[in-house]
Formats: C-alpha cells, structure tokens, sequence
C-alpha cells in the first residue's frame, strides 16, 4: 500500500482477518480504536467488527493477511467508508 493510502472503513459477515505488518508504519482501526503497528507487530480482526488499514509512513506498507472463516468471498465486504466511492 502506498504512503498516504487507506483501505475502506470495513467488515465482514463471515470472516475474521489477521495481519502482521512486514514494512512501514501503520494505523490499524479495529472497532472505534486506532493502534499505531510496526513491522513485526500482529493485530486481529473479529468478525463482524469493522476495520481500517493506513499507511502513516513515507515508505510502502506491506503486510502478511490471514483470512479465517466459512467463506472468503471479496462480496463480502461491508464497506461503510470508502474514499474511492464503493459505499
């Protein structure tokens, strides 16, 4: 992800997500809290709980996703804020 770049504001019916961030800096929201995570540092998103991703930093954000749930379909993702007009 590139510096400055955010994915929707999100969540999923039936999936839970884990993402452990490889390089750069970034804000993970899980629910209304926004934990600032560095390379090396894991955060885990419950289903059902709405979930940002931010990249804070000047360099490229790479992370390491693990998707665990009955179905991990992309059509089902809830966005509820979305810079690029996917609401």
């Amino acid at each position: 992800m590139k510096p400055g770049e955010a994915l929707s504001l999100q969540y999923h019916h039936k999936r839970a997500e884990h993402w452990v961030v490889v390089q750069g800096t970034a804000i993970v929201q899980i629910g209304d809290v926004e934990h600032k995570t560095l390379p090396g540092e894991y955060r885990y998103i419950p289903l059902k709980e709405k979930h940002r991703l931010t990249n804070i930093g000047q360099d490229e954000l790479v992370l390491i996703e693990v998707q665990c749930g009955s179905y991990l379909g992309e059509d089902d993702i809830v966005r509820l804020v979305d810079t690029y007009g996917r609401v």
